[in-house]
């Protein structure tokens, strides 16, 4: 008896970190930003996917839970919280500087598609993603 519980609680664990969804679909627009985006001064451009509910913006040291999922300009998915089946929790001025520049922009509840240049992202550091990234992020909590 004790066997069998040891198999299945060794197979619960093997299942629940295995736990992964099926990969969002790659956007048609990752090449470049679309004529509709909206560019900022510092480059990054964006798009609201859905408008969200809230009023409070996140501030540069807000911790923020989101869901997302990050794409190279040929259309590989380098991460994705959302396939992972878990959000994402970090403060914004611990992350690539699009992302803590973009995501003060949104409220909770919006979903927005950022293209961020090489110089906002990793700027081609050894070991990450290279070159213009886009991330498809929601908003979910602002702590």
């Amino acid at each position: 008896m004790r066997l069998q519980l040891l198999a299945l609680t060794i197979a619960f664990l093997f299942v629940t970190a295995c736990k992964q969804g099926p990969a969002p679909p790659t956007p048609s627009d990752v090449a470049k930003p679309p004529a509709d985006a909206i560019k900022v001064a510092s480059g990054l451009s964006y798009k609201v996917l859905k408008e969200g509910t809230g009023t409070k913006r996140p501030s540069r040291t807000s911790e923020v839970t989101v869901h997302y999922s990050g794409w190279t300009t040929d259309g590989e998915l380098f991460d994705s919280s959302v396939q992972r089946q878990e959000p994402a929790t970090f403060p914004l001025n611990k992350v690539i500087p699009g992302w803590t520049e973009g995501v003060q922009m949104m409220v909770v509840g919006e979903k927005r598609r950022f293209w961020i240049p090489v110089n906002l992202a990793y700027n081609n550091q050894p070991g990450m993603p290279k070159g213009m990234l886009v991330f498809d992020v929601e908003l979910l909590a602002i702590k």
